[in-house]
């Protein structure tokens, strides 16, 4: 009986893989976050307004695209496809920007924005999955706080690390160092992928609860009314 209390009272294996590739895609999230004001001042020479502006579409964009990235992975492509396909275009997006021109940087901008949809929603469900099929949610909660653990510290050393490989060796190798930080991501995942059921990566059924859509449209309705003037607007 010990045994058992104690087996579901820990917390699953795939738990240790999720927090490290969460802490390098976070890494290189905020990495490039840090520079990229900046960037546009210095390198494009934008105004301060308009070098805001840019990066206020790019964050409000990237914390949208979530839900079809989420809906797509629930519905029809599977967790698993999902995580991998916006980590790899988050990686490509990245070394698009440390070209240092402005097609590659805006082609860079909506790989990212593409790829955190595809990524960020799906590995949070995987990791509620990980812990349904263990039999172990009463560790979610720790679970969770644990895994949030990871975003801050990835979320702490991005900026360091971009920003200082910027400063010294140039705009590029900052944007270099947030890719390589999605590869190690990646390759943390691939390698570690066996610890994982695969029933945790399959599509879901029920995306959204019926009395949740109505709420969920306002949500949508209400950000889309306070961006488009503030940012989305200007450049139309």
């Amino acid at each position: 009986m010990d045994v058992q209390n104690k087996d579901v009272n820990s917390h699953p294996k795939g738990l240790t893989i999720l927090f490290f590739t969460e802490t390098w895609e976070r890494f290189s999230f905020y990495g490039m976050r840090a520079l990229l004001v900046l960037f546009l001042t210095k390198v494009f020479h934008f105004s301060d307004v308009d070098a805001n502006r840019i990066y206020g579409i790019y964050t409000g964009l990237v914390y949208l695209t979530p839900l079809l990235g989420g809906y797509l992975a629930d519905r029809y492509l599977g967790f698993k496809k999902c995580i991998f396909l916006g980590a790899t275009l988050m990686m490509f997006g990245h070394l698009s920007l440390a070209f240092e021109t402005k097609p590659f940087f805006f082609l860079g901008l909506g790989l990212l924005i593409l790829g955190v949809g595809f990524f960020k929603p799906n590995i949070a469900t995987v990791l509620g999955r990980i812990y349904d099929e263990d039999n172990k949610t009463r560790m979610k909660d720790s679970g969770f706080t644990i895994f949030y653990m990871g975003i801050n510290l990835g979320g702490f050393l991005g900026p360091l690390f971009c920003g200082y490989f910027s400063k010294s060796w140039g705009w590029g190798y900052g944007f270099g160092v947030a890719a390589f930080g999605v590869l190690f991501g990646i390759l943390i995942l691939l390698l570690g992928q066996k610890q994982f059921p695969e029933k945790v990566f399959e599509p879901g059924k029920n995306i959204i609860p019926s009395k949740d859509k109505n709420i969920l449209l306002y949500a949508i309705r209400s950000y889309y009314a306070k961006t488009r003037s503030n940012f989305i607007l200007p450049y139309l």
